[in-house]
């Protein structure tokens, strides 16, 4: 799989793309039909604590594209929430694959 990172107002941070490559991997092993990824580090001006670091990640698949993001307080927090919601659209997408 091919990973693309862009960084918009964040220093890039070789941290981030290993937490990120290791999630993603861990997505790839389940489901084989993700072709390339995209993922976006940004950050917000907000007055809210909790907020402001966002993570957005976009999966190419075989026919489809698949996109979620997540804003939270720290990007570690965001990376874990976009796979999580990437699992579960993978799995929705995976289940509509599969033939009867």
């Amino acid at each position: 799989m091919n990973i693309n990172f862009e960084y918009d107002h964040v220093k890039a941070s070789e941290r981030l793309e290993e937490l990120t490559t290791k999630k993603l991997d861990k997505l790839e092993s389940h489901y084989d039909f993700i072709v390339a990824a995209d993922v976006y580090f940004k950050t917000e001006n907000t007055t809210e604590v909790d907020t402001g670091m966002i993570c957005g990640i976009r999966l190419n698949i075989k026919g489809s594209t698949l996109f979620a993001e997540s804003s939270n307080g720290s990007f570690e927090a965001s990376i874990h929430e976009v796979t999580d919601e990437l699992n579960r659209q993978l799995r929705k997408k995976k289940d509509m694959m599969k033939s009867y």
